[in-house]
């Protein structure tokens, strides 16, 4: 399992830089060992969650979801809860805001 992830982060890490993020929050918090713009890695690609959640006002409950973690609204696989000492507030919303227009 350990050799799966660190395969998911190199790619990850290797396709962050075809596309800018609002921020370099998320890759220091990171989102992007287990998520990419617009493919599935472990987690669901930014497009599909924008494409799920297009036209509602989601951004605190998708704050809220990345500080507690869970599982099962994109498959089994459960994400980790990311803490307000990986990415601030503000960075976290501006990250979800992105997202959502992805």
């Amino acid at each position: 399992m350990k050799v799966k992830m660190m395969i998911v982060a190199v790619l990850a890490l290797a396709s962050a830089g075809a596309w800018a993020a609002p921020d370099e929050a998320m890759g220091k918090a990171g989102c992007m060992a287990c998520h990419a713009k617009d493919k599935k890695i472990l987690g669901p690609a930014f497009k599909d969650i924008a494409a799920r959640y297009k036209g509602q006002d989601v951004t605190a409950r998708l704050m809220e979801k990345v500080r507690k973690g869970g599982s099962g609204s994109f498959g089994p696989v459960p994400m980790s809860p990311i803490g307000a000492d990986k990415i601030s507030d503000g960075d976290l919303k501006e990250a979800v805001e992105w997202i959502l227009k992805s």
